[in-house]
């Protein structure tokens, strides 16, 4: 549309192809009005003064001649900081010329609703012209002014966003970029003042913004006003909504929420300015939005993003009167949206290097930086991003630290441990159970961390070279075998989502119990039981829980289901909590529910708990959580393994409970699997199968059991072996019987991808599915298309 010759337009007139007129900020509220506002998104009215303002200023007492002959001063080598000083002083000393006095004045008056004051608080924002494109964008150089209200300080607001454009920064900005002085304008948006500052506001992004994962909205929220979201000065809390169950009203998409710190909040201060101020202990606790708000705000979000057609960074307001929402910005998501989700690098060591110390490697990958030693955790701003974090041992306090590591070594832990399995999902290479890194390694040092090499991992001094190649996931052979994914952390599971997988054939559940719930759920059940101090863990972790198992089923449920939807249609199978009693122990709470057993890896543990009166209720916890992802959150491809169910008799037993929590086998289509990890398993399979719709081997264990040989014993280690005859002719039994029966059988556990004759072994057998890291997809696709084609 054409402004020729317009100084004040409303907001509800201009679109995205308005920029030249009135700047990106304001082009993309009009547009949002306009378009989004007849069906239900909410967005501020108000009106833009126009680019042809601005310069018809400029023309005013020769005002534009003044700030170009300062420019070319600063070209000419004067200081920066005097000429923009000049500059902004020589504007201000400009009155505003009377017609454009008179247009935003009038406009003003017209934007008052009619049951509110004739002088509302406004909002006034500076859009340059060329604000927002990706190829200049001048987005936050120039000045914005909130809680505006009356003609003339809304014409002194405006008089002072015409100086903000020629701040030091902006002015530096545009001279690096070659933008001369007349190129850009400056529109002035006004809009109707959403009092955030008394309610909430935040940020929302219609995708993963970490991972680029398309299938959700992310919203960050805050008390006050949204700069201290934007900015990164606070902890937010965070919402996850999954888009495909968005429009089906009977059920909840807001698959996971985490309640940020929110220590502080940005509040008006006086001349339209703001102040950051502490929020109280209750503010600090609770929600900014409910589950029905964030929905609210995306389904906004997935409208915008529909008729953009792009993802989109969108900012938003809650009036803290009205406890209504707001869009108050919209912008093309221009990071995540562009990276490619079908690549995957694989690295490679080209020279050689003095290697300091080994370990056990996890992950395929290659990190160098320098080295942080840590004893215990620190802040982030005591972690700078990219360095090699070295520690005796990790647990899940570490994990703000690990995710922002090139590198992770220790000197304790396994394949299994704590720093293993987040690694490993967050795609950070590690070297675990070296010994002796935190007395080897100084910090400071600069050091390569190699997983690239095999099995072992090393940390070799300084830096040694390394290549990336790319690997095109769209180019993967197809196979006949399902190959799936072993998951246990929710917050790295959308990384993976790019990986063609078949779905995931294990998620751990007691990992998500240790370092999502951390709290014993009998603990929760049985709380007059508890010590003081254990009491006193409970009641801080359960705030804002009025029942406290609600909590326990709460955080596992949204754990569970951010698994289950990154993989979205394709199955998750879900284990049932697979502690033994020693770790049972350790959770928080855990010592008065647990006996000390001389031997927990084959005592109370797995199916035997769940119908025992020591844990039936904590049991009956993890079937309510299951049953919400199914029913509420609408997530039915989630499907439940039972560990180490020993009998059929035991069988039974387990899925009479399940039952009587509503999760009875083939109602809403829900699979029950047994892990065959137990030789009885192999050797009453028909009866098994009876009972249960397919069989996932638990490799390790079934190797331990049927070899007798304790499988974390180091001088055992040459007899513990997945290949022993007795273990193959085990798995081949068991895959026969249980295709004769009709039901599947798949396998979870690293040896197809760290020995090829393995997954040669199991394709041979007929086995349907196996079950990777997500860092050893790519491999052992390779191993079982080979093996088919052989």
């Amino acid at each position: 549309m054409s402004f020729e010759g317009r100084r004040v337009v409303p907001l509800s007139e201009v679109g995205r192809s308005d920029v030249s007129a009135v700047g990106g900020k304001n082009a993309s509220l009009g547009e949002l009005i306009r378009h989004l506002g007849p069906i239900g998104v909410r967005v501020p009215d108000g009106f833009a003064t126009t680019a042809d303002a601005h310069r018809e200023y400029m023309r005013t007492g020769g005002l534009g001649d003044r700030v170009a002959a300062r420019l070319a001063d600063l070209r000419a080598g004067a200081a920066l900081a005097e000429v923009g000083a000049a500059i902004r002083a020589g504007i201000l000393a400009t009155p505003l010329p009377q017609g454009l006095k008179d247009e935003i004045t009038a406009a003003y008056v017209r934007l008052a609703p009619g049951d509110g004051p004739a002088d509302p608080e406004v909002a006034v924002r500076s859009s340059a012209t060329a604000e927002d494109l990706p190829e200049a964008s001048f987005a936050g150089q120039q000045e914005t002014y909130l809680n505006v209200r009356g003609a003339v300080a809304l014409l002194d607001a405006c008089h002072r966003c015409y100086a903000s454009l020629f701040t030091d920064r902006a002015i530096d900005y545009r001279e690096r970029l070659g933008f001369g002085e007349s190129s850009v304008a400056l529109s002035v948006g006004v809009q109707l003042m959403v009092r955030s500052d008394l309610g909430g506001s935040g940020v929302a992004f219609t995708l993963d913004p970490e991972t680029g994962y398309r299938d959700v909205v992310v919203i960050d929220a805050a008390w006050g006003l949204g700069e201290s979201v934007v900015s990164g000065r606070v902890d937010p809390d965070e919402y996850v909504v999954f888009k495909p169950v968005l429009p089906q009203k009977a059920l909840n998409p807001v698959i996971g929420v985490t309640v940020g710190g929110k220590a502080t909040k940005v509040v008006y201060a006086e001349g339209g300015l703001t102040r950051t101020v502490d929020t109280d202990g209750v503010e600090r606790a609770s929600r900014v939005l409910d589950d029905g708000e964030a929905r609210s705000l995306s389904r906004w979000a997935v409208a915008v993003e529909e008729h953009y057609g792009t993802p989109m960074d969108l900012e938003w307001a809650k009036d803290g009167r009205t406890q209504e929402l707001f869009l108050v910005q919209a912008r093309p998501e221009t990071v995540r949206s562009r990276t490619d989700s079908t690549v995957l690098h694989r690295y490679r060591i080209t020279e050689a290097g003095e290697c300091l110390v080994t370990g056990a490697a996890v992950g395929e990958a290659v990190g160098a930086g320098p080295v942080r030693s840590l004893a215990i955790p620190v802040g982030l701003e005591r972690f700078p991003a990219g360095s090699v974090l070295v520690t005796p041992v990790t647990d899940p306090d570490w994990e703000p630290l690990m995710k922002r590591a090139a590198a992770i070594v220790t000197d304790h832990g396994g394949r299994t441990s704590h720093a293993a399995i987040v690694s490993r999902e967050l795609g950070v290479p590690a070297v675990v159970g070296t010994g002796e890194a935190t007395a080897v390694l100084v910090d400071g040092q600069q050091v390569t961390v190699s997983c690239a090499e095999g099995a072992q991992g090393r940390v070799y001094a300084g830096s040694v070279g390394y290549e990336v190649s790319d690997v095109n996931l769209t180019e993967l052979p197809a196979t006949r075998t399902k190959v799936m994914l072993n998951l246990a952390d929710p917050g790295a599971a959308f990384r993976w989502s790019g990986l063609p997988a078949d779905g995931v054939g294990l998620a751990r559940m007691e990992f998500m119990v240790a370092h999502g719930v951390k709290v014993h759920p009998m603990a929760l059940v049985r709380p007059e039981l508890l010590a003081p101090d254990d009491r006193r863990s409970v009641d801080e972790l359960t705030e804002g829980y009025p029942d406290r198992t609600e909590y326990f089923i709460d955080r596992l449920a949204r754990g569970v289901a951010t698994i289950a939807a990154s993989r979205w249609p394709s199955p998750v199978v879900l284990r049932t909590s697979d502690f033994k009693t020693n770790e049972y122990a350790k959770l928080i709470g855990g010592g008065p529910f647990e006996p000390a057993e001389a031997n927990p890896m084959i005592g109370w543990r797995g199916a035997s708990r769940y119908y025992s009166d020591g844990y039936r209720d904590g049991f009956a916890l993890e079937c309510r959580a299951i049953r919400r992802v199914r029913e509420e959150f609408g997530l039915t491809n989630v499907v439940v393994m039972i560990p180490f169910c020993r009998t059929p008799g035991e069988a039974d037993r387990v899925l009479e409970v399940m039952a009587g929590e509503g999760l009875r086998r083939g109602e809403r289509g829900l699979r029950v699997l047994v892990m065959a990890e137990v030789p009885s398993n192999v050797v009453l399979a028909r009866e098994f199968a009876e009972r249960f719709d397919g069989f996932s081997i638990g490799s390790n264990d079934l190797t331990q059991l049927t070899l007798g040989v304790d499988r974390d014993s180091a001088e055992l280690a040459d007899l513990f072996d997945e290949a022993n005859p007795a273990v193959t002719r085990s798995i081949e039994s068991l895959i026969d019987v249980a295709h004769d029966a009709g039901r599947t059988v798949g396998l979870c556990g690293q040896r197809p991808s760290d020995d090829p004759g393995f997954a040669a072994f199991l394709v041979a057998a007929g086995i349907d599915s196996v079950s990777v890291a997500p860092d050893s997809f790519v491999t052992v696709k390779h191993h079982v298309h080979k093996a088919e084609q052989s």
